[in-house]
């Protein structure tokens, strides 16, 4: 049992060292003082305070995450053969007519 317990402590510190590589806005051992590229800046970013702490950045994290399946479905219909088959029907009918 103890074992387990090692083997998933090593393998979170392993996690954390790659998170802590990643999110670190260091520079050849500097902090750097403002974060100038775009990807510094999101690296920097504090999400998990944002995520505890502001009620509408949970939300949206929530209704993405609920969301893309619907819209996944939507795509999925919007782009179906059929469909474009109707819609290149539909616009050669009124380009026949003269319409704009």
């Amino acid at each position: 049992m103890a074992e387990k317990g090692e083997i998933k402590s090593a393998s979170s510190s392993h996690l954390e060292e790659l998170v802590d590589r990643f999110k670190s806005n260091k520079m050849s051992g500097r902090t750097m003082k403002y974060p100038y590229t775009i990807t510094a800046k999101f690296l920097s970013f504090p999400y998990k305070y944002y995520y505890k702490n502001v009620w509408a950045f949970r939300y949206y994290v929530f209704s993405v995450v609920l969301c893309m399946p619907i819209f996944y479905k939507i795509q999925k219909l919007a782009c179906s053969p059929a469909n474009v088959a109707k819609f290149a029907e539909k616009a050669a009918k009124e380009k026949a007519a003269g319409g704009h």
